[in-house]
């Protein structure tokens, strides 16, 4: 059996959310709505910052424009992720949204927490986002099962400082937190960062497999290999 560790650091994208959710879903609607929130909010504090930003970015071209261009791209940026997390914020509000989760997630969560595990999300999704997913999911409002949210504002996802800054920030060392992600390039961060890995390959998803990290079908086959099956 695995040593269990204190904290498990987990991506969403692949990992607890298909991926289809994300981009057949979520994307979609936020781009449908795009022009329109952006006309309807324009003068707010925040939105204005984030539209200067994009100005920046792509200088003198139509604002929609450029966030359409970049959601194309799948671009990891801030102006962008906090509009999209605007848009489906108002979305979960309405009720025309509800948070996909694989089915074995939130017994997962539960269950770890029930056994003294501590959780964490770290997710290219603003913190916002990971919030509004995991609040209206079918199985209830999971937020309360999570020390802390982490996004791409401590660091790339790709960079092992990022998962060294998220340790610091939880209070652990390195190897005291598991990281599940299904991207090897991400695992290899946070491995050479000190934490201890474990890629979730899920069929649904084809994940490919990577032989430099531990892997499980699902979140199920981690609470197995730590021990905490006779949570459930």
């Amino acid at each position: 059996m695995t040593v269990r560790p204190e904290l498990l650091l987990l991506d969403i994208e692949g990992t607890i959310a298909p991926i289809s959710f994300v981009h057949d879903v979520l994307f979609p609607y936020a781009r449908d709505r795009l022009a329109g929130f952006v006309s309807a909010h324009a003068g707010e504090a925040d939105i204005a910052a984030a539209l200067a930003e994009l100005d920046t970015i792509a200088p003198g071209a139509p604002p929609v424009a450029t966030l359409l261009e970049l959601m194309d791209r799948d671009a990891k940026i801030g102006p962008l992720k906090l509009i999209q997390g605007r848009i489906w914020a108002e979305g979960f509000a309405a009720g025309e949204l509800t948070g996909r989760l694989y089915p074995d997630v939130a017994p997962a969560l539960r269950a770890w927490r029930a056994g003294g595990l501590r959780l964490a999300i770290y997710s290219s999704g603003s913190e916002e986002a990971q919030r509004l997913l995991l609040r209206h999911t079918a199985d209830g409002d999971l937020t309360g099962l999570f020390d802390q949210f982490f996004d791409t504002r401590v660091g790339g996802k790709r960079d092992a400082a990022s998962y060294a800054a998220i340790a610091r920030a939880l209070g652990l060392a390195p190897a005291q937190v598991l990281f599940l992600s299904d991207v090897a390039a991400e695992l290899a961060a946070a491995a050479a960062a000190g934490l201890k890995t474990t890629q979730i390959v899920r069929a649904e998803d084809q994940t490919i497999a990577s032989p430099d990290h531990p892997t499980a079908p699902d979140i199920a086959a981690v609470m197995a290999s730590l021990g905490c099956s006779d949570l459930v």
